[in-house]
């Protein structure tokens, strides 16, 4: 397996105005373009946490978004990542909004 193809797996936090903006529909929809699997789902402490899982090329494409694109209307301070590692397999079938 070549190394853009190695599957990783990693949790993010993003802060700043993210929720009430579509963000996680936004989210959910850029990580299914990219062939990503995961979940999003809003924190009562006002921020955006998930878990993104794919070919690691595609990963980083995705926290790139997450860190600087958003939702249209969103306006992101920080992107924080966490728990980066390799997997053999996915464990998600689709990337999904989580209540």
């Amino acid at each position: 397996m070549a190394e853009g193809d190695t599957l990783i797996s990693l949790d993010y936090e993003v802060f700043g105005k993210v929720q009430g903006v579509f963000f996680r529909k936004y989210t959910q929809g850029e990580g299914a373009r990219l062939g990503l699997v995961g979940w999003v789902r809003n924190t009562e402490t006002g921020t955006v946490r998930g878990q993104l899982q794919g070919p690691i090329a595609r990963v980083r494409e995705m926290q790139e978004w997450l860190q600087n694109r958003g939702s249209p209307k969103s306006r992101i301070k920080e992107a924080q990542f966490h728990n980066e590692k390799k997997i053999q397999r996915l464990e998600y079938s689709i990337f999904q909004i989580r209540k």
